[in-house]
């Protein structure tokens, strides 16, 4: 399919969702409350980069299972500080949260980002012990541009990168609303002129046309009132890698943004359906 016009506004979560606002002010204050009353080492480096740190919340308890999360914000926007809100839940659930930042589009690439996340995954399990982490029971969660991130890493052959790493660095993936197939972005006028994408360079950072690297479980989640694009490029992934794939976590009346709140609620079904990736509902 071939329309700008439908593309354009598919992909406009924030017109699609016009209290949006209120979704980033919450989350904003909720962060901040979070890092001013919870351990937490902010700003670890893992490049040279200026954008390329990491925010760790420690778990003091569970089996040392660490999630790093990757926000979104479309490759442009948005910054780690902005999700800190994620880690009470994870951490009283006795799972550390790491949360990566990276450079914004379009100073860099997607491309380029994708190297960089390779690069904060690598510091995490190098860097796993000293802040009481398991690096054998690291995982990867992402929303909207992190989703598209996180199943990229799971596609990483990790000891070509680097070889002190291990095949299957992560032990599974949660992608939450993401884009898989970035080629209809390319459409998107008041998105690519930041992304620089064409179709070559959307197409060699799609995982939908990548083969997961190991048989990690991949699960992945969109809300049920996200747009038609959100929902097809959501169901693409489970059935492009269907070897891997671990189902589907169903967010009914879930839009864009209030899909994400259900990673910081032990009651919703994205909770529940993290923690069985995990292993942790035993």
């Amino acid at each position: 399919m071939s329309d700008p016009q439908f593309y354009s506004r598919e992909y406009n979560n924030r017109a699609l969702v016009p209290e949006h606002p209120q979704f980033f002010a919450r989350w904003a204050e909720q962060s901040a409350r979070a890092r001013a009353t919870m351990t937490c080492y902010l700003d670890r480096r893992y490049g040279e980069s200026p954008g390329e740190t990491m925010d760790i919340f420690p778990a003091r308890k569970g089996d040392g299972s660490c999630m790093l999360f990757i926000h979104g914000g479309y490759w442009r926007s948005l910054d780690k500080a902005d999700f800190s809100f994620l880690a009470p839940a994870w951490v009283d659930a006795g799972v550390s949260l790491a949360a990566a930042n990276y450079e914004l589009c379009p100073k860099v690439s997607v491309e380029e980002i994708v190297c960089q996340l390779l690069r904060a995954s690598r510091w995490l399990y190098l860097n796993a012990e000293q802040y009481g982490m398991d690096e054998d029971r690291l995982y990867v969660c992402g929303h909207s541009a992190g989703g598209h991130l996180a199943a990229m890493m799971m596609a990483a052959l990790w000891s070509v990168f680097d070889p002190r790493l291990p095949r299957d660095l992560y032990k599974g993936a949660l992608a939450v609303s993401g884009v898989y197939d970035l080629r209809p972005l390319v459409q998107v006028d008041w998105l690519n002129p930041d992304l620089r994408l064409d179709e070559a360079s959307a197409y060699k950072v799609s995982p939908a046309f990548l083969p997961p690297a190991t048989r990690a479980p991949v699960m992945t989640s969109v809300g049920g009132d996200e747009s038609s694009e959100f929902r097809r490029q959501n169901a693409l992934l489970g059935e492009r890698w269907r070897g891997t794939f671990a189902g589907d976590i169903a967010m009914p009346g879930k839009n864009h943004f209030s899909v994400v709140d259900g990673l910081a609620d032990h009651s919703s079904r994205l909770f529940a359906g993290a923690r069985r990736l995990m292993k942790l509902d035993r």
